[in-house]
Parts: structure tokens; sequence; C-alpha cells
């Protein structure tokens, strides 16, 4: 029996192919099904079913797109209420396909539905597929689905986290899904680690807390805010999403893009943070493609609202719409592109600068320091004096800094990602700013 992994940076998770080489299962499949088909062709595999280890909060899911597709049967928990068919599972399910069995087992916490997959081959290999419930290092978090939930999800995460602790062998591999950088996790860990039953027995601190109110204590302590898109995702996932296929977003001019930003549409430059300062088109939002793309946009735009893409070319459209179709944001209007910075006559500019240069100006009345990291970031350390507005909290908290239009704002996170976006919103809502683009965490090191 074989794992293969298919890995979303962008939104911190994975999704599996476990097969014997001819008979595969797949499980927790993003929407973008293309690339799933395409490994198992590859591979030479035959789909035999396709299963979720729960309703998710930080993507739509593509499981039910492809077992309509391949004819297979698609796991979902019994409990919950989805508006499709499918093969409802409950504890102990067990499923054959080729030489390995597929059982299935209940590992509420996450969510109250949650369920895990244990994977048996002939030969004794075994693999636990642990969603959002055992996590490398960590679990997922139990916060998601309201303070009225939370007390009871985090008890029952500490339960069956020790369910597969206590019955499982130490050598059983653990995959889960989230915790390679999704807010689904109530920390992170390196999308390349491994890890065991017997590895988490030995490092997890869910594992290595006995007692259970203790275990909630710390679990919640480290957990802050998700991304807004998030609402969107359960009901998406319930309600059985629609089918995406990979196509490049309409071409627009450039007067087509100044009609979309006099109509309220949001205009993203997904340039790097260096080229949409040297010139970008005026009212554009500066969001890089990359590993947080989606996760930032999904957090300040609301869903229904059309996005117009500023791309280098094609792929690069297609790939941003690809991400922002994963989390249910089909409003991708179009791309312009711009290889060669704007087009327009009088493009705007941004000014940029380090911490270094911060220093220098830092204790003018003319200057604001503005940190738009997010609070857990900020209890452990913040430049004294500095405001502090997270970024995804900005767009709401624009009001807060009106009496400041005089002062210069220097924004600053902790790589310059976020200052990037956040000097943008700045700067179209009139505010003289500053991005600085540069490494946070060496700065504090050398400044204390």
């Amino acid at each position: 029996m074989d794992v293969t992994i298919l890995n979303t940076p962008e939104l911190g998770d994975r999704s599996y192919i476990i097969h014997d080489g001819v008979d595969a299962v797949v499980i927790d499949p993003q929407r973008d099904i293309a690339r799933v088909l395409e490994a198992v062709r590859d591979n030479g595999l035959t789909i035999r079913a396709v299963g979720e280890t729960h309703i998710h909060n930080d993507y739509v899911t593509g499981g039910l797109e492809l077992a309509k597709r391949l004819g297979v049967p698609y796991f979902v928990n019994e409990a919950d209420d989805v508006s499709y068919e499918r093969t409802p599972v409950s504890d102990g399910f067990t499923f054959r396909a080729g030489t390995f069995t597929i059982t299935v087992v209940s590992t509420p916490g996450h969510t109250p539905t949650h369920i895990s997959y244990l994977a048996v081959s002939d030969d004794g290999k075994a693999a636990v597929f642990t969603g959002g419930s055992l996590l490398y290092g960590s679990v997922g978090r139990p916060d998601l689905l309201g303070p009225e939930m939370t007390d009871f999800l985090a008890r029952s995460q500490f339960r069956s986290v020790r369910r597969l602790a206590d019955t499982l062998a130490d050598e059983v591999e653990v995959q889960p899904t989230h915790g390679f950088g999704s807010f689904c996790s109530s920390s992170s860990c390196e999308a390349g680690s491994t890890s065991t039953i017997g590895n988490e027995k030995r490092s997890n601190f869910a594992l290595l807390l006995d007692d259970e109110d203790e275990f909630k204590k710390v679990l919640l302590a480290g957990l802050d805010a998700w991304p807004a898109y998030y609402r969107y995702m359960g009901p998406a996932n319930l309600a059985g999403p629609s089918a995406y296929f990979d196509e490049v977003p309409r071409e627009l001019e450039l007067s087509d893009v100044e009609a979309h930003l006099a109509k309220g549409s949001f205009v993203v430059d997904t340039r790097s943070a260096e080229e949409y300062a040297a010139g970008h088109i005026p009212g554009s939002h500066a969001i890089p493609l990359g590993n947080s793309f989606s996760t930032y946009l999904g957090w300040i735009v609301d869903r229904d609202r059309d996005v117009v893409l500023l791309t280098r070319n094609e792929a690069e459209a297609l790939e941003a719409s690809r991400q922002l179709a994963r989390i249910s944001y089909d409003s991708v209007v179009g791309f312009h592109r711009m290889p060669d910075g704007t087009a327009v006559d009088e493009p705007r500019t941004l000014s940029v600068a380090k911490f270094a240069d911060l220093d220098q100006v830092r204790h003018k009345d003319s200057v604001v320091i503005l940190d738009v990291r997010r609070n857990d970031e900020r209890r452990n350390s913040f430049i004294q004096g500095s405001v502090h507005i997270p970024i995804h909290e900005l767009p709401e908290r624009l009001a807060e800094l009106d009496g400041m239009r005089d002062k210069e704002i220097w924004v600053h996170c902790a790589g310059g990602y976020r200052a990037t976006l956040a000097s943008s919103i700045l700067a179209n809502a009139g505010h003289a700013v500053v991005c600085v683009n540069d490494d946070y965490a060496a700065y504090f090191s050398s400044h204390g």
C-alpha cells in the first residue's frame, strides 16, 4: 500500500490517494479535481471510492464531483445533514479496495461529526488519515463552529486523539489534512513532515497533557482569528459544490479594468510587491500571487464582489482563479495582462522602506507606525508606540485612522506581504503611506 500526497500549500492542506498500484481511495480532495485525475491516470490507478473526514471549513471539496464523475461511493458521515446523495458511513464502517481495507474511526473534535480513516494493507502496513483531528504536533482547532460549541468540541478532541493513540500501533503512519499552514490547525508544521502514532505520543502536546481541563486551556490559548471566507465553506460543502473546470479568465482591456473600478469591483494586482510599488493602476490592491493569495483576498473581500485580476500572463491568471475557486470565489470576471508594468497615463507608486529606515524616523511627530500582524504575533513582541490593527480588520477600521491624515503611516507586518496589502488599502483611502517590506523577526532580535 502506498500513499500519494497532493499538497495545497496555498491553504496549508493535503489530499491523499491511497493505493496498491491498481486500486485507489481518495481522501479529502479539493475542488480542482483535475490534479487528482491526472495523478491516478499517470500511475495507472482506478479510484474505487472517495472519502471526506469532515465538512471542511477552509476549502471547497471536490469529493462530490469526483465521485459523481467516476460513479464510485462517496463516504460522508451519516450524521452530516448534506443535500446530496452519498454513502453514509459511521464508526466501524469498512470498505475493501484491492489489497487494503479502509475502516472509519469516529474522531469528533474539529467538528462534531469528524471521522478518520484507517487504511491497512494485507501485508500489515497501516496509515490513519486524520483530517483535522490528530495533526503533527497539534490538533485541529475546535472553535470554528462558534463559542457555544467550543467547550464540547475541545473536550471531544481531547478524547478522540487519545482514542487513536491508545488503539493504534506506534508504527501506524499519521496523515492529516490540516496542519501545514491551515488556519483550521491550532498550530502549524512543515509541509514535508511525516509522523507516526509513536512519534505523536512522544511529541504532540495534545497527547502529553493528561488533564482534560489543562488541554482545553492550552489549546484555546493559542487560537486567534480565522479567515472571514470560512463562513461560506461549511454551507457550500453541505449543499454540494458545483463543478470547477480549469479555464483562463476572460482577458480585459485597460478600459474594462477602469470601468470595473468605477462600479466597485475589487481589482487585485497579483505581481510582486516590488512591481506594484514601482507602478500600479490607481485604486488597485496589492496581493502578490503565492501561498497566501487566496487566504488574504478571501479574508477582506466578500465572496459576491466581482474580482478583476492584474497578472503578468495567462498562467498566473489561471493560477489565481484556481486558488480562489478552491474557496468558492467564483466571481472573477477577467484578467488584465501587465507584463511590463501598467499602461495607465499616471501610474501610482508606493514608497517602500526597511526597518533601518523606520528607525531613522520613528520618533518624529509626523510618523505613525502601524502594525498589521495578528493578535497572537503582537503578544510576543511589538514596536513601542506602534498602532495595532490586524490586516483582516483594517478595511472595517479605517475610520480610526482618519485623524492621522496629516501624518505618514509606516506599515509593517512580519515579512512585508501583509504590509503591502495594507499599504494599498491605506493609499486607496487617501493616506500617505510607507510600506516596510522587511523581516520583522531579524529586526526585533537586534533591537529588542
